[in-house]
């Protein structure tokens, strides 16, 4: 630290002791300050910085669930596909059987296809009903994930701009020190 004299008369009117104190106290206050706001500027930028990372592990998460319930929803489907063409097959299969059969009259036989028809039909209906099920539940459950997703953004954000704040406050730092200097020097002329 550098302190000077600044003649007999001192500066700003003080005298070379009290001249020399006043410095010698402004240095110090801004030597402070500056550490202070450089262990500030860290804590913010380290702050700032864990936020980028939580977006983006955000986005990664999200982008991963997506994947996991469409892949989930697909092997639904096909699995949904393979019970409809297994349903349909039974049904020829019953009517094939029933028209095969020796004995049946006409109007019995065609009674018992009927029924085949019907419940080869219900089948179907009942696997296309879990299908729509397993797809509406894809959907709620997508945007779930979509809230979840953006609730994590969110939080990154604000503490982005927690981040921003901090060091914004920190610049104030300079105010600070010429109001302490402005503080020293009336104590030092007597006018406080």
């Amino acid at each position: 630290m550098c302190v000077f004299a600044a003649g007999a008369t001192g500066l700003f009117g003080l005298g070379a002791g009290a001249s020399n104190a006043f410095l010698a106290n402004l240095g110090l206050q801004g030597f402070t300050t500056r550490q202070k706001n450089r262990r500030a500027q860290k804590a913010a930028d380290y702050q700032y910085e864990a936020a980028v990372r939580s977006a983006e592990s955000a986005e990664r998460a999200f982008a991963q669930q997506q994947e996991g319930l469409a892949a989930n929803l697909k092997e639904t489907r096909a699995a949904k596909a393979q019970e409809r063409l297994e349903a349909t097959l039974q049904g020829q299969q019953a009517r094939g059987s029933i028209a095969a059969t020796e004995g049946l009259s006409g109007r019995t036989a065609q009674l018992l296809s009927r029924d085949a028809i019907r419940q080869s039909a219900n089948l179907r209906n009942s696997i296309n009903q879990t299908m729509q099920g397993a797809t509406r539940q894809y959907r709620r459950n997508a945007l779930g994930l979509l809230a979840q997703r953006d609730s994590r953004r969110n939080s990154a954000i604000d503490i982005q701009n927690q981040a921003y704040n901090t060091a914004r406050q920190n610049s104030s730092g300079i105010f600070d020190l010429l109001g302490a200097g402005v503080k020293s020097y009336t104590g030092l002329r007597g006018l406080a």
